[in-house]
């Protein structure tokens, strides 16, 4: 803990001050007593104090105490939303995200998790929402306006082509590219090609990709850890979530745009790789860029995830100013010591 202002730690001097001027009461009290001309009687009507009768007078000590504290601006070490900080959310929207494993769907158990994010994240955050299946989509760049975001991710749908595959390095290296744009960051050939102090710009500038799939890699360009080694060189962590179980099933799906309704539960090896997540690829994109795997198999645990990184992305080490605290805190110990010096105070008969 620190201080903004540690000279207002003069001010506990009037702590002394005020026990010296109870103890002087106190002494003028006893002077007054051996005047009275009938000891016996005053011992038998004047018992001595017990030490709970002390307690208001402790308790209003410490209120004196704490805001003596309050008022040199106390601060703790902990960590603060960042003004240059940006997340780009990437979403999986395949064929896949339709299946029924997690409730009331993969896609629909998603969005609600970005949604509880969202609520979470610091407001003065850009985030920017990328769509993926076979090809990547930009659905919003990166913006302080998270409701825009929201409204993208209750618009997003599967892709009905199909299932459309799963791009997960394609998808990894549009977000890296987004996320280096938003902080005014370019590459000098292209997307491969990034200078070593552009990464080193990057990493300040708090620059995290928050990458939800459901499936195995079965469409693009790049390979997964293709992608993860683009966002490891711009120093851009990616935090990854695995969506599904292994026993996915998908009911009233459209298949290639043609209106057939039917089931899908798993029947062929293809199939099943298409709707089984992939723990082992998204731990290890999470491992190689420095972020964190996690694996979701019910919607709870999709929002417990996403809940965590709302509380935790888009912040630094920092100090915060907790003086409204221990002044809550100290005119807490005066109403409680006011409420009991009038419970025991004496009474006149």
């Amino acid at each position: 803990m620190s201080f903004g202002s540690p000279f207002m730690f003069l001010l506990l001097l009037v702590v002394p001050l005020v026990v010296g001027l109870y103890v002087l009461a106190g002494r003028q009290r006893m002077r007054y007593a051996v005047r009275y001309t009938n000891v016996d009687v005053l011992a038998s009507v004047a018992p001595g104090r017990p030490w709970w009768r002390l307690l208001p007078s402790m308790l209003f000590l410490l209120a004196l105490t704490t805001l003596c504290v309050a008022a040199a601006r106390p601060r703790v070490h902990t960590l603060v939303p960042s003004d240059r900080a940006t997340i780009i959310l990437v979403l999986d929207v395949s064929g896949s995200m339709q299946a029924n494993d997690v409730k009331p769907s993969r896609l629909a158990a998603a969005q609600q998790a970005i949604h509880v994010f969202l609520d979470r994240v610091p407001k003065r955050v850009r985030v920017g929402l990328i769509l993926f299946a076979g090809v990547p989509q930009q659905a919003t760049p990166p913006t302080t306006d998270h409701a825009l975001v929201a409204q993208a991710v209750d618009d997003a749908d599967v892709f009905q082509g199909g299932f459309g595959g799963t791009a997960i390095g394609d998808a990894l290296a549009a977000a890296v590219k987004v996320g280096l744009a938003s902080a005014g960051i370019q590459g000098s050939r292209g997307l491969a090609a990034y200078h070593p102090a552009a990464a080193r710009r990057s990493g300040s500038t708090l620059v995290t990709i928050l990458f939800l799939s459901d499936g195995h890699q079965n469409r693009g360009n790049l390979q997964p850890l293709e992608g993860a080694a683009l966002a490891k060189k711009a120093g851009i962590p990616v935090f990854t979530v695995a969506l599904g179980t292994l026993g996915g099933r998908i009911t009233n799906f459209n298949f290639g745009g043609g209106g057939y309704t039917g089931t899908f539960f798993g029947g062929g090896p293809g199939l099943r790789q298409a709707l089984a997540p992939d723990p082992r690829t998204l731990h290890a994109v999470a491992t190689e860029t420095g972020g964190r795997f996690y694996p979701a198999r019910s919607a709870g645990a999709v929002q417990a995830a996403y809940a965590k990184l709302g509380s935790s992305l888009g912040r630094v080490p920092g100090r915060a100013e907790v003086t409204v605290d221990f002044a809550a805190a100290a005119a807490g110990l005066l109403l409680v010591a006011g409420i009991l010096g009038a419970l025991w105070a004496p009474k006149l008969p």
